[in-house]
């Protein structure tokens, strides 16, 4: 009985290991792909980050975040013209679903999904505004509702709002008070882990400092 005993704890422990090297070993992937994410600038560059990303969520099966990270890789790309631009954003349509299958009401997801809204939006502002204008608004409101303390819901709408006409409900006048709250937010959000997303604040800054 003892021998089975012990045998069953080096199993255990064994099991432990490798789940503890294999967390490591997705750690640092995830950091140097996000790394390579921040970094990129040419369309080569972010549809290579986009593929790693995508590699790390199809090997790690519960792990939102490689989806999520892929996902905000082509909403960037569809918003910086790096690509057909429709194309990219439906792509990052089809990997963010996929991070919200593995969590749903997720801030985080839920701001990517705006943020993809509106890059869809952006390829013919003046006959898609009113469709994508209302998607995207709603999946804002969504993200705050589901984490109060997430600055970058406001972020987004401030930049949206600044780039919007004041005729329509934008101008600074709208976007600095939401640029400034999502700055305040960011001097205490403490994201989950080092991985986890904690992006936007030099944005919210801009357009303060756009808006004096």
């Amino acid at each position: 009985m003892k021998t089975l005993t012990k045998i069953f704890t080096l199993i255990c422990l064994s099991a432990a290991i490798t789940a503890g090297a294999q967390s490591e070993k997705y750690v640092q992937n995830m950091t140097a792909a996000i790394q390579s994410l921040n970094q990129g600038k040419t369309a080569e560059e972010m549809t290579a980050v986009a593929a790693k990303f995508e590699r790390i969520g199809d090997a790690e099966k519960t792990e939102w975040l490689p989806y999520y990270y892929a996902g905000l890789a082509k909403a960037r790309m569809s918003l910086y013209g790096l690509g057909d631009k429709d194309k990219l954003a439906d792509e990052a349509g089809v990997l963010i679903s996929k991070a919200e299958a593995l969590s749903k009401d997720n801030s985080e997801i839920l701001c990517v999904k705006s943020l993809i809204a509106s890059a869809k939006l952006l390829v013919d502002p003046m006959s898609r505004w009113q469709e994508y204008g209302e998607i995207s608004a709603n999946h804002l409101a969504a993200a705050k509702k589901a984490d109060p303390t997430n600055p970058r819901p406001y972020m987004l709408e401030a930049n949206s709002l600044k780039n919007t006409p004041e005729q329509f409900g934008g101008g600074c006048s709208a976007a600095k008070p939401l640029a400034e709250k999502a700055i305040t937010l960011y001097e205490t959000f403490k994201p989950a882990s080092t991985i986890a997303p904690d992006w936007g604040k030099e944005s919210a800054a801009q357009v303060v400092k756009g808006c004096q």
